[in-house]
């Protein structure tokens, strides 16, 4: 089915002329995933904000909240760390690896309880944490003492003695391959170790030379424990261009186009350590127009962040970010089909759950997200949209569990939130609207200056008479061609004059109303 549905589609093979297109500049580095010419992931980062996630830090306990089970360690930024209590607790290996036990003939050892975290981290100790969710609005980050180091094919887990494979990787005898491998490396007591997905169908040495890399650089970490003080940073997490690297670099990638001279030489030496015949694949780029710009990238980063954004079908999708949640409305737009209306609702529902899938990862959007689908009578059809819908989750790097379609058309899902989305890093809120996307109409504002006017004129029809209003010239335009009546209906009943003046820079919402002889404001 999700064959059928990629060839409905035109969706690319991953294989179909995939690109990584690179662009550094001097204030943030860009990297753009391309397959097929399509915009699949999209990465940045910027100079005087470096992503924190990954990196290794020895802090302080500064107090305990035993309400929050959590704690609160000083890691050396503005906003003290959060480290609740079950991330305190060492060993648990992720629930997307199979374990395998390399401790069999030993005895077990004493299971530590939450109970326990106050006692072995009282206020004032010292503390070995990871980032694994940077600050986000007013928070600051969550860290967890069980550190773990990626390298290419191999994660390294330095305080748990249990090793495994990823589940992402499912045929039974590649499996069974992979675990003979896990079982011949020379993994040093205490310490565990994950084959990373990108690891199947890798020989052997691969395993033993990124192990050994993985354990020279925790020997640095180890050595920076006990010899600097807390708070400090003990491993920085590799910028953009190491990790695309490291992540993105598998052999369904064709080429890798760089416009920096710089980065590419760092590239093609990263690179000839795993492959020297993968250095073919990295590519400088010196021409005139910018990279995003040749490669057709900035167009449809420029398409994809509006809020909404077109399918091919013709329908469309709309997003809305909230601080709690993501709601996602999906519409049919101008497809309109032909008499077999069923279909072309699953048709725009198919389309939308490979748009959703792809916006969420483009955008780094987090947390809790809904997404209401066109209502479909067809439990087939609504069976067919979640297929989908996991289908293209897989591929995400960020944790995330939907579950199906449920009675009112509304599919739920999660993504883990590790950093704030893209959205809230290159955008802040419109300091004309506050944020809202809106503004009142000007006949709203209208009827708000009438019925200050009516207080103001009221209160000091006394001793003021004439009366000066400055407000923006689209509402004074909409009070000379439709409300003069009842202007002059005040001015009578007041016995006052009003003059009114345009200013353009006054927001749409805006007016002051002074004293037109001594230009003193009058508050109603």
């Amino acid at each position: 089915m999700i064959d059928k549905v990629r060839k409905i589609f035109g969706l690319p093979s991953r294989k179909a002329g995939n690109k990584l297109v690179l662009s550094v500049e001097k204030l943030e580095t860009r990297v753009a995933l391309l397959e097929g010419g399509r915009l699949e992931e999209y990465s940045v980062e910027r100079k005087s904000s470096r992503n924190i996630v990954g990196s290794v830090y020895k802090g302080k306990v500064k107090n305990i909240e035993m309400g929050l089970k959590a704690m609160f360690v000083d890691i050396g930024f503005e906003k003290n760390a959060f480290l609740h209590f079950w991330d305190a607790i060492p060993a648990a290996l992720d629930s997307g690896v199979e374990e395998i036990d390399r401790r069999s003939n030993k005895r077990p050892r004493k299971r530590i309880t939450v109970k326990d975290i106050p006692s072995i981290y009282p206020v004032g100790s010292d503390v070995i944490v990871q980032v694994t969710k940077g600050p986000i609005g007013t928070k600051g980050p969550r860290v967890t003492t069980n550190l773990s180091f990626a390298g290419r094919y191999l994660v390294l887990m330095p305080f748990s003695d249990r090793s495994g494979i990823s589940r992402k990787i499912e045929e039974p005898k590649e499996r069974e391959r992979l675990r003979d491998i896990l079982r011949q490396l020379e993994i040093p007591e205490g310490v565990g170790v994950i084959i990373r997905t990108v690891g199947e169908g890798q020989r052997a040495r691969y395993f033993v030379r990124d192990l050994r890399v993985l354990l020279d650089q925790w020997a640095k970490v180890d050595q920076a424990i006990r010899d600097q003080p807390a708070p400090c940073r003990l491993f920085e997490e590799p910028d953009l261009v190491e990790r695309t690297v490291r992540d993105f670099l598998t052999e369904e990638i064709n080429e890798i186009v760089c416009d920096d001279r710089g980065a590419t030489d760092r590239m093609m030496d990263m690179v000839g350590q795993i492959s020297r015949r993968a250095r073919n694949r990295v590519r400088h780029y010196d021409g005139a127009t910018p990279i995003f710009e040749t490669y057709g990238v900035q167009k449809q980063i420029d398409d994809a962040f509006h809020r909404q954004v077109w399918l091919k079908c013709g329908g469309y999708i709309v997003i809305d970010e909230t601080e709690a949640l993501v709601a996602i409305d999906v519409n049919t737009g101008r497809n309109k089909g032909g008499r077999d209306v069923e279909k072309t609702i699953l048709q725009t529902n198919l389309e939308a759950a490979d748009e959703i899938a792809r916006q969420l990862r483009l955008r780094n959007i987090g947390g809790l997200i809904i997404a209401d689908f066109i209502d479909m009578k067809s439990r087939r059809d609504q069976q067919a949209v979640f297929n989908l819908m996991k289908e293209r989750l897989k591929r995400d790097k960020a944790r995330t569990h939907v579950l199906p379609i449920s009675q009112l058309g509304l599919m739920e899902m999660t993504r883990q939130r590790a950093q704030e989305s893209l959205s809230d890093t290159i955008y802040e809120n419109c300091p004309y609207c506050g944020g809202r996307g809106v503004v009142k109409t000007t006949m709203s504002t209208s009827v708000e200056l009438h019925r200050t006017l009516n207080i103001v004129m009221r209160r000091y029809q006394d001793s003021i008479h004439d009366i000066r209003v400055i407000l923006n010239p689209d509402v004074l335009k909409r009070l000379k061609e439709e409300d003069e009546e009842l202007l002059v209906e005040l001015e009578r009943r007041y016995a006052g004059r009003l003059m009114f003046r345009g200013d353009p820079t006054f927001h749409h919402e805006k007016f002051v109303i002074t004293d037109a002889n001594t230009g003193a404001e009058l508050k109603p």
